[in-house]
């Protein structure tokens, strides 16, 4: 699933919680592997917008990360 903003994070979150932990955490650090990537290419570009989304979509994947691993 491709993340473009805070939105589509959360909405993929919800969709993922259905599936296996293990499946969740490979679909959260697959996302979270692209939103760094896009966040490396808006960085090169000066994006500030498209840098504060990914941001905060890397915010949205790496807490739900975090809350899965806390189990």
């Amino acid at each position: 699933m491709n993340i473009n903003n805070e939105n589509q994070a959360r909405e993929a979150i919800a969709l993922w919680q259905a599936d296996p932990v293990r499946a969740q955490l490979k679909n959260l650090r697959l996302a979270q592997e692209s939103l760094e990537l896009s966040q490396m290419y808006y960085e090169q570009k000066d994006n500030e917008q498209g840098i504060a989304r990914a941001t905060a979509c890397l915010t949205i994947i790496g807490t739900r990360i975090a809350e899965i691993e806390a189990r």
